[in-house]
């Protein structure tokens, strides 16, 4: 690869990033935002976003599988395997909080993980990986096992929504909404 094409494949790389990330943020906002919103939102034009995405569908399929990944990255990151279980379900509720936008367009369908199983009791690798936190948080006797790996999966995807509602309403800044949801996840688990 020459100097001037690894420039240029850089160079696309930012500008297929940047209508990503302003994809990501406008849609958050407003699920029906047209491809020309996303090019303002992007700083681009409308031309250039297409270039990239020739249809809406190929913008969403693009933000199903960056979703995908940040979701496994998040999950990598809270080190499942390392700590009490209690601790490390809070380190994940926290990993995930930081997705932000990604996990409003998750929760409002806008986009859709790869694994069409992720939201159902079946679940994705990021599911089974939470449902077995959790088991192992019963066996050890640091998270309450009167509530099933199914309830506590869904409180901590509500809290995640909530926590993210009260953010993209204004009524609390991200420190709050953070400390509110974890908060309340280390109370729900504790033991009886």
């Amino acid at each position: 690869m020459t100097e001037t094409s690894a420039a240029e494949s850089g160079t696309r790389a930012r500008t297929r990033r940047a209508i990503i990330d302003a994809a990501v943020a406008l849609l958050a906002r407003n699920p029906g935002a047209s491809m020309s919103d996303v090019a303002v939102e992007a700083g681009v034009g409308r031309t250039t976003v297409h270039r990239y995405f020739a249809e809406r569908s190929e913008l969403i399929t693009a933000l199903t599988e960056e979703a995908d990944r940040r979701v496994e990255e998040a999950t990598e990151r809270a080190r499942l395997s390392d700590g009490a279980a209690d601790q490390v379900l809070v380190r994940l509720c926290q990993e995930y909080f930081e997705l932000g936008d990604w996990l409003t367009l998750m929760f409002t369908q806008s986009i859709q993980p790869d694994n069409e199983e992720f939201w159902t009791e079946e679940g994705g690798p990021a599911e089974e990986a939470l449902a077995e936190l959790i088991m192992r948080g019963h066996r050890e006797g640091s998270i309450d096992d009167a509530m099933s790996p199914d309830w506590l999966s869904g409180l901590l995807w509500s809290l995640l929504f909530t926590a993210w509602a009260q953010v993209r309403a204004g009524t609390m800044n991200r420190h709050a909404a953070t400390t509110h949801c974890l908060d309340t996840l280390r109370k729900i688990i504790r033991p009886r």
